[in-house]
């Protein structure tokens, strides 16, 4: 072993341990600031928060939301066998009176429609049975989830602001409906829908998942680290530094702004584990003292000698976690940034907190080999042997392998389409889930639920002429009458429903003679009704809204429901001229839900590119070797693409968290390929081929192994979410740092003997 190696380095480290207790006084004033500052980061999950700002569609939804902000929507489903017989009726009109006391919270419903209309008129004996007649009698009561053959339904607004107020207005929803629960006969029961729940269930969920998964890492790192060094001294010193790094990390991302998403619990989790792994490549290489040098000039040797591997692994894996900023979807934007910087900081404390913790806790070399240490000692010892042998095998199962993969994502032309793509955030939760049920249920029965809105600007006091608003009926009939659409909300739509509980029928006439009296009646309606400015802004009269309500799954794309859209609006124009004066747009924060699809393929491959080009040129740096530049990547592509290959044959489809699985494997495991490389290269130059090799396994091999079953059982404890992204997201990254170690043992080597062309010493 060479002692005088990078003496500056050697120097730097000299200084770090003599001065070892500033660094514990700094990190010591920083720790409980950075507590703070975690303690009070953000949790949002809102679809608003899902599309980058620089996106063109998140700005005119901003502009929109402005003018026709969109309330947070829930549907209380009243089901029973029969739901107009007269003590369904009761106890349904009992849960709506209920619900009216809740503060911020706004209900409309065909009873309280038909209550307007008929004063009086369920309390007579024939009431029930002529409000059957009166609800089933159109179909906008149920294109509007208003009537279904079995249920009642009771849309709610809840006007409401961030997560708070709306856990707290669906608690009250919850108060308010649990005596009817308790006893809900003659109804069967009610059922909840809607995206406030939704989004509650997954904000809850991973703060849950946290709960778990966290501990149970934590008990991980205890059981490793006691296995590998057998000291308490060395597990406090681990969990110092871990503790640390991860409160610098929640903190830096409170600092610029970052909140907690569906994908952020991946943060922390990142740096726990790539620090972990960091700690036991350097501890690893202290533990193995020859015992021909003082223990303190050991520790600067260690240090020193793993400097370069660890600083390549731990800024390459932060640079490529921060190309995932290339991505339109928000939350994986911030994960990357925020993971990056969290790396920057993990290698900062590495190598300043660490070092001084081992020289005041004095942690121990290894005295003796135990049985375990020396099996694995023989298992190294054979590995280049088996390698030479059977190079060619291992290497033709590896390219088969991964040419399997490409395929699995890509497709073939005209035989395999490519990897799904998963976007509806109710596929992000368990499907037994009654949630999950209830609103698939109620999306057939009421052709959809996907919801888009139509901004249209007018001139000057157009939304209410009566020629426009005829155009407007015209569009929304249009766009009714495609069996992918439920239904389109707008101006329009109270004339329509005056028209039919007057008798007058529920379509509204085609003669423009008709429209200025309709457009006086709505008018006047928008000063008496507050509700009917959701779709007309009153203060300049020149802005208009219109909901159309969809199947999500029956649009390829959101290109392609636009294109419906653009063709209903240019047939309306074409037979009403005034539209060709305003000006369309499709906005909503359904557009941007829908529009991830566009950017989750662009995340996969521009980030994957960009983590490989840069991990590429650190390689350069580290590597004098042409070849170990190109092979050193191998397992890790390896592994990837296998896990693409499992996903296509288990049916897991690619969103917004497994379609992190490249970059988060690459910037991960590429560690055991630069600390292989890197101890290969120490001996190449004076050394054979398998001479390099049996000193890499030696000095990096357990390290290696370790590090991977760290990586793997990190990831493994997501398997607890309740959240079926993060379930596969755990399962798939954990089995991939498997793959990559076993290929870094085998193809890796298998590689090299090719590549320089040697055999094995006699």
């Amino acid at each position: 072993m060479d002692r005088g190696a990078s003496p500056r380095l050697q120097a730097i480290f000299r200084f770090i341990v003599v001065r070892r207790w500033w660094w514990v006084v700094l990190y010591a004033i920083l720790f409980p600031v950075a507590i703070g500052q975690a303690l009070r980061i953000e949790t949002d999950n809102s679809i608003a928060r899902l599309i980058v700002e620089s996106d063109h569609d998140f700005q005119d939804n901003q502009a929109f939301q402005r003018l026709f902000p969109e309330g947070e929507q829930v549907v209380l489903l009243a089901e029973a066998a029969d739901p107009f017989a007269p003590a369904a009726l009761a106890k349904t009109a009992e849960i709506e009176t209920r619900l009216r006391e809740i503060p911020r919270v706004q209900v409309f419903t065909a009873l309280d429609l038909y209550r307007r209309t008929h004063p009086g008129g369920l309390e007579r004996r024939e009431g029930p049975d002529d409000f059957r007649r009166f609800a089933t009698g159109t179909d906008l009561f149920r294109r509007q989830g208003l009537v279904g053959a079995d249920f009642l339904g009771l849309p709610l607004e809840l006007k409401v602001r961030g997560a708070r107020q709306r856990d707290e207005a669906l608690a009250a929803i919850d108060r308010a409906l649990a005596p009817i629960e308790a006893a809900p006969a003659p109804l069967r029961g009610i059922r909840r829908i809607g995206g406030p729940y939704v989004d509650a269930y997954l904000e809850a969920e991973t703060a849950r998942a946290s709960q778990r998964y966290f501990p149970l890492f934590g008990l991980f790192v205890i059981v490793i680290v006691l296995v590998l060094y057998r000291s308490a001294r060395t597990l406090a010193a681990f969990l110092l530094t871990l503790a640390v790094s991860v409160a610098l990390t929640v903190a830096f991302g409170r600092t610029v702004g970052f909140t907690f998403t569906i994908v952020s619990s991946l943060v922390p989790l990142t740096v726990l584990i790539t620090c972990t792994a960091a700690l036991v490549y350097i501890q690893s290489r202290f533990a193995e003292n020859p015992g021909d040098a003082p223990l303190d000039e050991h520790q600067v040797f260690t240090l020193a000698n793993k400097f370069v591997a660890t600083t390549a692994s731990i800024v390459a894996a932060a640079i490529g976690f921060a190309a995932l900023a290339v991505s339109g979807i928000r939350p994986i934007r911030q994960m990357g940034l925020w993971v990056a910087g969290g790396l920057l900081l993990t290698w900062a404390v590495v190598f300043t907190l660490f070092p001084a913790l081992q020289k005041i806790l004095q942690t121990p070399t290894l005295r003796r080999r135990t049985g375990a240490g020396r099996v694995l000692l023989r298992l190294f010892d054979s590995l280049p042997g088996f390698s030479y042998r059977w190079r060619r095998v291992i290497l033709a199962l590896t390219a088969l392998i991964m040419i399997a993969g490409v395929l699995a994502l890509t497709g073939v032309p005209g035989r395999l389409a490519p990897m799904d793509l998963e976007t509806d955030a109710l596929d992000y939760i368990d499907h037994d889930l009654p949630i999950y049920r209830d609103t698939r249920r109620f999306e057939q029965a009421i052709s959809g639920l996907s919801v888009v809105q139509v901004w249209v600007r007018t001139p000057a006091g157009g939304a209410v002429a009566p020629e426009l608003l005829r155009g407007l009926e015209q569009f929304a009939r249009a766009l009714e009458t495609d069996p992918r659409v439920g239904s389109v909300l707008g101006p329009t739509t109270t004339l329509r429903f005056m028209g039919y509980v007057s008798g007058r029928g529920d379509l509204l006439p085609d003669d423009p003679g008709a429209w200025p009296a309709l457009a006086a009646q709505l008018e006047q309606l928008l000063m008496q009704e507050p509700a009917l400015r959701a779709y007309v802004d009153v203060g300049s009269l020149a802005e208009a809204r219109l909901t159309i309500v969809y199947q999500g799954r029956q649009f390829e794309n959101i290109e392609a429901l636009r294109a419906l859209v653009q063709a209903g609006w240019a047939g309306a124009a074409a037979r009403v001229p005034a539209l060709s004066l305003c000006r369309m747009r499709v906005v909503g924060d359904g557009l941007l839900q829908a529009k991830i699809a566009r950017y989750l393929v662009p995340t996969l491959t521009e980030s994957f590119g960009l983590t490989v080009l840069i991990i590429f040129l650190a390689f350069l740096l580290v590597f004098r070797s042409g070849a170990a530049r190109l092979l050193a990547m191998i397992p890790s592509v390896f592994a990837i693409l296998a896990m693409f290959l499992v996903m296509r044959l288990t049916g897991i489809p690619l969103n917004v968290a497994t379609i992190l699985i490249a970059s988060t494997v690459l910037g991960a495991s590429e560690n055991d390929q630069i600390h292989f490389f890197y101890h290969f290269q120490e001996r190449r130059g004076t050394a054979t081929a398998e001479q390099a090799l049996r000193h890499s396994l030696f000095v990096a091999g357990r390290a290696i192994l370790f590090a991977t079953l760290i990586n793997a059982g990190g990831f493994l404890a997501l398997a607890l979410s309740g959240l079926p992204p993060m379930r596969q997201f755990g399962v798939l990254a954990a089995s991939a740092f498997v793959l990559s170690m076993l290929a870094s043992l085998t193809a890796l080597p298998a590689s090299l003997w090719i590549v320089f062309r040697e055999r094995p010493d006699a």
